[in-house]
């Protein structure tokens, strides 16, 4: 389910990443909603995002997906990957390479944990999943 307030994004160079970036600054990411696929060379996590470019007074949060192709690798830094149910807080994304050839991309978290993606280029996705619903949480700062 979507509406004409549905986000879907694309990034193919940094500019593009960086609203997409922007979108997820304090999203909820479940560490089970998380997908590395080797062979199928993707990254996958739903995220629960805070709807930034929403402009009424009713704060809203809705399910997105983000995804990256032609990941080659992914790490894990400062993140307990045995805990299943916890939830990691997105700060932000940062890419260096070239937007077509080999790169790497890097997400970090609040507590000081990132997840850093070899890429062969630059192929992001971030789509909304569903409806919002209102939240009473706003994050206490001026988005990115």
């Amino acid at each position: 389910m979507s509406d004409a307030s549905s986000l879907k994004l694309r990034a193919r160079d940094v500019e593009d990443l960086a609203v997409i970036s922007a979108a997820l600054q304090d999203a909820l990411v479940p560490l089970g909603d998380i997908s590395h696929d080797p062979a199928e060379k993707t990254f996958i996590m739903v995220v629960n995002r805070f709807r930034w470019e929403q402009e009424s007074k009713q704060s809203e949060r809705v399910h997105a997906g983000l995804r990256f192709d032609a990941v080659r690798r992914a790490q894990f830094r400062g993140i307990d990957r045995t805990n299943r149910a916890q939830f990691l807080s997105f700060l932000t994304i940062a890419f260096d390479g070239s937007d077509e050839a080999e790169g790497v991309v890097v997400m970090h978290f609040a507590s000081g944990g990132a997840i850093r993606l070899n890429v062969g280029g630059l192929y992001c996705i971030l789509a909304d999943l569903g409806q919002p619903w209102p939240t009473q949480w706003t994050p206490a700062h001026d988005p990115l």
